[in-house]
């Protein structure tokens, strides 16, 4: 699959917002966390276009990706994928594209995942352990160069 990255644009925030929404929605329903304002406002709050990129797949927005410099680290975040275009390797194939970078700016990478997210297993494949955890969150971390092999 043919796939770009370019960097995010203040127009983009309303359609990342609702993507958001979409991905999101059944962990934290099942977590008792959902809020149709919330969910949306929270990356509103928090949008960069310094930091973000737009993931691109057959010129329309598959997807967006947050690296940004957090806590003495790099923090991975607003990592979502259009339902349609999940388990077909495109997350791998990004991530990857991220971790080369921080891998050649020799930095670690943190991140947070819901629990019982499917996105944990991902990260899990790219090196990320975790670090902490609360009754929301998985806390993950991945120092420079940890393996990227996909485990069985």
């Amino acid at each position: 699959m043919a796939w770009g990255l370019r960097s995010a644009a203040v127009a983009d925030v309303e359609a990342i917002a609702e993507l958001r929404a979409t991905v999101m929605r059944a962990d934290l329903e099942r977590l008792g966390r959902y809020d149709e304002h919330r969910v949306r406002q929270r990356l509103r709050d928090s949008f960069s276009t310094q930091y973000t990129s737009i993931i691109i797949v057959d010129r329309e927005l598959a997807g967006c990706v947050t690296v940004r410099p957090a806590e003495g680290r790099q923090w991975l975040e607003h990592f979502y994928l259009a339902p349609h275009r999940q388990g077909r390797g495109l997350g791998s194939a990004v991530l990857r594209t991220v971790l080369e970078r921080t891998d050649a700016q020799g930095a670690t990478v943190g991140l947070n995942v819901l629990q019982g997210s499917a996105a944990r297993r991902l990260y899990e494949r790219h090196g990320f352990v975790v670090e902490a955890q609360d009754p929301v969150d998985v806390f993950m971390v991945r120092p420079p160069g940890a393996s990227t092999a996909a485990k069985a």
